[in-house]
């Protein structure tokens, strides 16, 4: 493990229990669970990403993200519902939303500020390490959360992903290498995010994803994370039979995230 995720979940053991002290789980779970608006409210994260594929485009999770730990700030004319707006007119599946405050200046609010302002199901980016986080994601309008191998045991990310699938939230879960890839297989989600930046180095390379798709069973959705940057890149995952993609930086970087995203794609 990474001395930046080291500290990431250092941080977050904290905010959770900083949360938990303002407001408990058991009250939480009671809105959560009691809540027959935010049961109807579900979007189908991965039903939306399969749906485009069939169609024959690519499925583009596109990330409405303000800053990352090694790139600092990439967007400072920050506005949530305008990059989701612009997102959903570029023909994006699903997005992904950053609520991570500490080292990628994300926000809870900037979910529900992108959420609210299209149709397109959303996935919570963040650390999810306690099952607080989990019903969190659905108080806050969630359709699914990302859980990280690197930063998880098994038991507790079954644990996770059950709670999420119970409350109706689909799971994307990410992996970095062949050891990460059989942990994750034991899940039960067919959602598999493989990131090619490098947790310790950062490097980014899409041979890992490449690497590792012998070893990926049929069923399950592959997610290429990190590093699609040009069309070629897309041309590239696509002849491996690889049609979903999560893609930040190139989109938070351009003028209109949209229209880079019809041009990363089409």
């Amino acid at each position: 493990m990474s001395d930046i995720l080291n500290k990431i979940l250092a941080v977050k053991a904290d905010e959770v229990a900083a949360a938990k002290k303002y407001r408990d789980l058991a009250s939480l779970r009671r809105e959560v669970e009691g809540d027959a608006g935010l049961r109807a409210d579900l979007r189908g994260f991965e039903a939306n990403l399969r749906k485009t594929i069939a169609a024959g485009r690519a499925g583009v999770i596109a990330e409405v993200k303000k800053a990352s730990p090694s790139k600092g700030v990439l967007r400072a004319d920050f506005r949530p519902a305008d990059i989701a707006e612009s997102y959903a007119n570029g023909g994006a599946a699903c997005l992904s939303v950053l609520t991570d405050l500490n080292f990628f200046q994300g926000s809870v609010d900037y979910l529900r500020q992108a959420r609210a302002a299209c149709d397109l199901p959303v996935i919570r980016k963040d650390f999810i390490v306690d099952m607080y986080q989990v019903y969190e994601a659905r108080a806050m309008g969630a359709d699914a959360i990302l859980l990280i191998v690197a930063a998880l045991d098994h038991g507790l990310m079954a644990e996770l992903e059950a709670c999420a699938q119970e409350l109706g939230m689909d799971v994307l879960v990410e992996v970095h290498d062949g050891d990460e890839l059989t942990a994750a297989l034991r899940l039960k989600t067919q959602l598999l995010g493989i990131n090619n930046r490098n947790l310790r180095t950062f490097e980014v390379t899409l041979d890992t994803t490449l690497g590792l798709l012998p070893n990926i069973p049929a069923e399950r959705l592959v997610v290429t994370e990190s590093g699609i940057l040009v069309p070629g890149d897309v041309q590239r995952m696509r002849e491996a039979n690889v049609h979903a993609f999560l893609v930040g930086e190139a989109f938070m970087r351009a003028s209109d995230p949209g229209a880079e995203l019809r041009r990363l794609f089409d």
